[in-house]
């Protein structure tokens, strides 16, 4: 008889995802741990009252929550205006797959983040967070 090993989905959240904050309630109940973590981007501070992350040398400050399964993926998808099946111009953020770092620098692997596009951050008139670290 085969066991199929359940597949822990890490999704990297710097905003109104983290623990305590607006939009937590959506998985919370969902989430198996929520560990303070790093990733290697740019953040901004959008006039809508949220931010945006984008590829970069910086530091960005949030946690990486683990879910049991991918079922969670639909519903940040849905938040976060992304559909895999549209152009990137189409999609508010765009998941990808990046490098995510403890607070001590050891890798945690790659893991799902919402990121925006340069572009769009600048449509917006983002306003860059240079300490990494967004709060609503």
């Amino acid at each position: 008889m085969f066991s199929v090993e359940p597949t822990i989905i890490n999704v990297f959240v710097y905003g109104s995802l983290k623990p305590r904050e607006d939009n937590y309630h959506l998985c919370e109940h969902k989430v198996l741990t929520a560990k303070k973590a790093i990733a290697s981007g740019k953040l901004f501070n959008l006039p809508m009252g949220y931010p945006a992350m984008t590829l970069g040398d910086g530091k960005v400050y949030g946690y990486l929550l683990s879910f049991p399964d991918s079922q969670i993926l639909p519903a940040l998808d849905d938040l976060e205006d992304y559909e895999s099946t549209r152009p990137m111009s189409k999609n508010l953020y765009y998941r990808q797959s990046i490098e995510i770092f403890d607070v001590d620098g050891l890798s945690l692997g790659w893991n799902w983040v919402y990121l925006m596009t340069p572009e769009k951050v600048y449509q917006f008139r983002g306003i860059p967070q240079l300490d990494g670290c967004w709060n609503s």
